[in-house]
């Protein structure tokens, strides 16, 4: 049986009040947290395939308790295998470590395809998908905006500088997905009941020692207060501004 394993990470809602404390982002101020949008893209190609060839899906993340939303989500739609890798002794993991864990259990997993976004919307490093790739050994395609897998040889397209490139590659590969037209579907009532009752298996992995220390988070510089110009008389004015000060003329 064709088996894929589905990367999906837990993020702050975009539209999120991100607020900063003692030199850290306050993770317990923020109250909505969603599956990473473009890793939803990879959800929906898992889905697709598994509907195409009756492949089984593993959906795994790596966070907290919170985590289990993704997971839960994911089975709401169908997804039959869930996987949370944790440690309550990990505070702040950096990219390498996060790729380390999450590389010993797609080990385990031994999967055929593995998808993932391209980046999370929180961090937005873009290198979950090459960094296990790498530790596996498999090759790694990355930013595909389309795809076909409903038939015995899946394709992939994604942009290069000359146009779009098709490729039909041979799994074992890890795939990453950036946003597209397609339309994403969301689980009916039946999943969602569901999906209550799924299990959810909490794993740990060696993540080895970080490489990179975050010396603090600042929040961005307040925007200073807009201008408000009325009357034909300002326009000298406004269009001295644009030349003179935002230069965009």
């Amino acid at each position: 049986m064709v088996t894929i394993a589905v990367l999906l990470k837990q993020v702050p809602d975009t539209t999120a009040r991100i607020t900063v404390s003692d030199g850290r982002v306050d993770e317990t101020a923020i109250s909505t947290w969603v599956t990473s949008p473009y890793d939803e893209y990879a959800l929906e190609v898992a889905i697709q395939h598994k509907e195409a060839s009756g492949a089984s899906i593993t959906a795994i993340t790596l966070g907290p308790p919170r985590a289990d939303k993704v997971l839960k989500d994911a089975a709401a739609l169908g997804v039959e295998n869930l996987v949370r890798v944790w440690d309550d002794a990990w505070e702040s993991l950096d990219s390498n470590q996060v790729q380390a864990a999450l590389s010993t259990i797609l080990e385990g997993v031994e999967a055929d395809w593995i998808y993932c976004g391209k980046q999370s919307a929180d961090r937005n490093q873009g290198s979950t998908g090459p960094g296990v790739a790498e530790r596996l050994g498999m090759a790694c395609i990355v930013e595909i905006s389309d795809w076909d897998v409903t038939g015995a040889q899946p394709s992939f397209t994604r942009a290069t500088s000359s146009g779009n490139e098709r490729l039909a590659p041979t799994p074992p590969i890890v795939l990453t997905f950036t946003k597209t037209e397609t339309e994403l579907r969301r689980p009916n009532v039946r999943g969602i009941m569901a999906a209550k009752k799924a299990n959810i298996e909490v794993v740990s992995a060696d993540i080895g020692d970080a490489q990179v220390q975050v010396v603090a988070h600042n929040p961005p510089a307040q925007k200073p207060e807009g201008r408000k110009f009325e009357g034909a008389e300002s326009v000298p004015e406004v269009v001295g501004l644009l030349r003179d000060e935002a230069k965009v003329i």
